[in-house]
């Protein structure tokens, strides 16, 4: 980040933004969750549930692309955004330990229009392509008095042995290895659009990096790491985490420990223009953004510069016996 970005993005004159502010209230949506969890009963797994079926367990994910879809609408560019809704369910399994098989697309919208389904299945079969799995059909519902656009969901389908699926828990001493993001992926675009949309529009030019405007850098697709399975398993990883929504707070789904990030991946420059645009506190950042890294998993230290060394990774830091998640001078 800038130095003034660091100092609490005071780049922007408008007041300080935060995702409560912008329309989403993390609180309010996690004490949803628990509601929900309450009255149908836990399931077992954390990113994704687990069915015992023998010598094996079945696992299932679901998810969405959220708000990014009215990026895409704003700039007529459907074509990422199935890439977007394969990833965010199939990072998921990885982060279980298990490898992801087959997907099934939820499509809702107001109207039907056969470029934009044609786009959302382009990037679908795309995303599919990259992950390794099938796509095994789908449904398009029509709804005109519940739905205003488009939204768009999946189910990806998972197999893993018994065996093969990651604790779940790191322990103090453990090493931390993170894998850049592509972006902002799929999470927290309430905040980074309200923020852009202050002084401009997604169709204007963009003033960072190689896009060709604005609008293309938050559709940016969220990037997949299936990849890391196979050299997760070799290399004895205890727990991961898929920064998602949440931000780093993700990383107390390792369990009841301190987790100190020492060296994590440089954030790209959307997130310094959002941080400057909106008036966003790093705290708020940090809290709802993935920042640069986009996947983290937690292992003996023996282990870790070896993934590291035969991925993309890196080691970032450490876990401690306490609680909270220490980064770039913030605890979270």
């Amino acid at each position: 980040m800038t130095e003034e970005a660091a100092d609490g993005g005071t780049g922007s004159e408008g007041e300080e933004l935060t995702y409560a502010e912008a329309g989403v209230d993390i609180e309010a949506s996690e004490a949803a969750t628990a509601a929900l969890i309450g009255a149908v009963g836990e399931s077992e797994g954390d990113y994704a549930g687990l069915l015992d079926i023998g010598d094996r367990y079945l696992a299932l994910a679901t998810d969405g692309v959220g708000t990014k879809l009215l990026v895409a609408e704003a700039l007529s560019d459907y074509s990422t955004v199935g890439i977007d809704c394969i990833a965010m369910n199939a990072n998921d399994l990885v982060a279980a330990g298990v490898r992801p098989v087959a997907f099934v697309d939820y499509l809702a919208v107001d109207e039907p229009d056969e470029t934009f389904s044609e786009q959302i299945g382009e990037g679908l079969r795309a995303g599919a392509d990259e992950a390794d799995i099938e796509l095994v059909g789908g449904e398009t519902a029509v709804m005109p008095e519940v739905i205003k656009g488009l939204d768009l969901a999946g189910t990806c389908a998972g197999l893993a042995a018994k065996d093969a699926i990651f604790a779940g828990e790191a322990e103090p001493g453990d090493a931390l290895v993170g894998f850049p993001s592509s972006g902002i992926h799929s999470n927290g675009l309430t905040l980074a659009r309200t923020a852009v949309t202050r002084d401009y529009e997604y169709t204007d030019p963009c003033p960072f990096g190689e896009y060709d405007t604005l609008g293309a850098a938050l559709l940016e697709p969220t990037r997949l790491y299936t990849y890391l399975l196979d050299p997760m398993r070799e290399h004895d990883v205890r727990a991961a985490a898929h920064v998602t929504g949440g931000g780093w707070t993700n990383l107390e789904r390792l369990g009841d420990h301190r987790y100190v990030v020492d060296d994590a991946f440089d954030p790209q420059p959307v997130f310094e223009f959002v941080q400057s645009e909106g008036n966003v506190s790093d705290e708020e950042m940090h809290r709802t953004f993935n920042m640069g890294t986009g996947f983290v998993c937690a292992l003996a230290p023996a282990d870790a510069e070896a993934l590291a060394e035969a991925t993309d990774g890196r080691v970032i830091g450490r876990v401690e016996a306490g609680e909270e998640v220490s980064i770039r001078g913030l605890e979270l």
